[in-house]
C-alpha cells in the first residue's frame, strides 16, 4: 500500500490518497482544490473507491462533492458530524469571513461505531477520536503502520478546540487512550502540516507532557 500527502484549500489542509498495488485508492479529506486532486488522480491513472472523512469542518470537506460526482464514489463520515456538513455554523465556514459559506450534500455511508472496516481490499481499524469535534475519526492502517489522525494530533501541537462541539480534556483522552496506545513506530499522518510519529510524539509533544 501507498500513501500521498496533498495540501489542499486556502488552508493548506492535507488530504491523503491511500493507493493499493491494483491502483485502486481510497481518498480522506478532500478540503478543496478539486481540479489540483483530480488532475492528481488523473495522471497517476488511480481509481478511487471512496471519500472518508476524519472529521467534517469546512477545510476537510470542500472538494467532497465535486471528487463524488466525478468518480461516483461514496462519502463516509461520523454519525454525531452527519448534520454538519450541510450547515456552515457547524462547519465552521460561516465563521471564517474569507470562506463562502459551505454546503455540502448528505454522506452516503454513517460510521456508528469503532472497529474494523473493509472497502474492497482496503482493511483499516476506525477510531472514535472526539476533542477536536464530537465525530473525529482516525483511521489506522495496522500493516502499513500508518494512522491518518486528522485535527486530533500533529507534530508538536493538538487540535484547536475553540470550535462548536471542541474539548480540550475529550481530547486529550482521546489521544491518550487511543493513538498513543498503537506502536511507538506507527506514522502519524495529521490534518495539517508535516507527518510524525507516535514515538516522537511521546517523546516532544509539550501538550501531551505529564498527562
Amino acid at each position: 500500500m501507498k500513501w500521498q500527502q496533498l495540501p489542499l484549500g486556502s488552508i493548506q489542509t492535507n488530504c491523503y490518497i491511500v493507493e493499493n498495488p491494483d491502483r485502486s485508492c481510497l481518498i480522506f479529506d478532500p478540503g478543496g482544490d478539486a481540479k489540483k486532486l483530480i488532475n492528481l488522480i488523473h495522471t497517476r491513472g488511480i481509481k478511487p473507491l471512496a471519500i472518508l472523512l476524519t472529521h467534517a469542518h469546512f477545510d476537510h470537506i470542500g472538494a467532497v462533492d465535486e471528487i463524488r460526482e466525478m468518480y461516483k464514489i461514496p462519502v463516509y463520515v461520523h454519525k454525531q458530524e452527519e448534520k454538519w456538513l450541510g450547515d456552515p455554523a457547524l462547519n465552521g465556514s460561516q465563521f471564517f469571513p474569507l470562506i463562502e459559506p459551505l454546503k455540502v450534500k448528505p454522506a452516503d455511508h454513517i460510521i456508528n461505531e469503532e472497529g474494523l472496516m473493509k472497502i474492497a481490499d482496503f482493511e483499516m481499524r476506525v477510531y472514535h477520536t472526539p476533542g477536536h469535534s464530537p465525530g473525529s475519526l482516525s483511521f489506522y492502517f495496522e500493516n502499513e503502520g500508518v494512522v491518518i489522525s486528522g485535527d486530533a494530533l500533529f507534530q508538536g501541537s493538538i487540535g484547536r478546540t475553540d470550535l462548536p462541539g471542541g474539548n480540550q480534556t475529550q481530547l486529550l483522552k482521546s489521544i491518550h487512550d487511543k493513538l498513543l496506545t498503537l506502536p511507538e513506530d506507527t506514522y502519524v499522518l495529521s490534518g495539517h502540516g508535516d507527518v510524525t510519529t507516535i514515538t516522537n510524539e511521546m517523546d516532544s509533544n509539550p501538550f501531551l507532557n505529564g498527562f
